[in-house]
């Protein structure tokens, strides 16, 4: 089975399982979840088509605003919101180890730390001042968060942030200073959000890296049909750590219940003195 064919037979096990199989089911359950909102939350099924995924315009980033409107499918982008019609989605057991980032993990070349440093992981991935802003308020909330991934004379060599509501997490952006750094990150959170129970992790639109690290297309209403069950669900609040008892590599995705670390053994995740 292909690739493609294995993102789609997830989707449509997470939406058989859901009562969201249909196009109609799901939008009746994204009406009734967000029914309340009022005017503020444009439909993100209503998006344009030129250009492509715009939904409306945006003037309210707190934090109240930023949850609903992405466990709506929603997200900010110059001062607009959209939803595309496609998304580049990450299950945390699709998500792809090179060999490369194999020997990298093994090798403890790079050490990986959660929320130790979202200042310096956000003025490294630069994103718009407005949303940077929004994103500070998210982290001191506990629902934005960031990975960091530490060389061994401890600089930044890479990282990326993001935003957990309920068990969809949406990587916002990703930077690398060195081959392959935020790799390691992004495989070391994809252990822990299987582990903590996460469904899926949302890249927003297609790009080359996004497809390297595991990301698939899925439309749309498929989609939403999705992360309307998955944030139904409590979210990880607060601060996160670097599970001691969790070892990436040793951790195969397609396997749940993998990466566990070796009992008494140093944590892996400890940078080098």
């Amino acid at each position: 089975m292909s690739g493609r064919q294995n993102v789609w037979s997830e989707v449509s096990r997470n939406l058989v399982s859901s009562g969201l199989y249909s196009r109609p089911a799901a939008l009746a359950l994204l009406a009734k979840q967000f029914i309340g909102f009022g005017p503020k939350l444009p439909d993100p099924e209503q998006a344009l088509r030129h250009p492509e995924g715009l939904c409306g315009s945006c003037s309210d980033l707190n934090v109240p605003t930023m949850i609903a409107a992405y466990a709506k499918g929603l997200y900010p982008e110059a001062n607009k919101w959209w939803a595309p019609a496609e998304r580049m989605v990450s299950f945390p057991e699709n998500a792809y180890v090179s060999q490369r980032v194999w020997r990298l993990l093994q090798t403890r070349t790079y050490g990986v730390t959660f929320d130790e440093d979202f200042a310096g992981v956000m003025r490294a991935c630069a994103p718009e001042p407005a949303l940077a802003d929004a994103f500070a308020e998210l982290n001191a909330s506990g629902y934005a968060h960031s990975v960091e991934v530490w060389d061994r004379a401890g600089r930044l060599a890479g990282g990326l942030f993001g935003l957990a509501v309920g068990q969809a997490f949406f990587t916002e952006k990703l930077f690398s200073r060195e081959r392959d750094a935020v790799n390691v990150g992004f495989v070391t959170l994809s252990c822990h959000l299987q582990h903590w129970g996460f469904a899926l992790n949302d890249g927003k639109r297609m790009s080359g890296q996004l497809s390297q690290l595991g990301f698939s297309v899925v439309p749309r209403f498929a989609f939403n049909g999705l992360l309307s069950k998955a944030t139904q669900e409590p979210t990880r609040m607060g601060k996160w750590t670097v599970e001691r008892g969790l070892d990436a590599a040793r951790w195969n995705p397609k396997v749940a219940g993998t990466g566990r670390a070796t009992p008494g053994a140093q944590n892996p995740f400890t940078l080098s003195s």
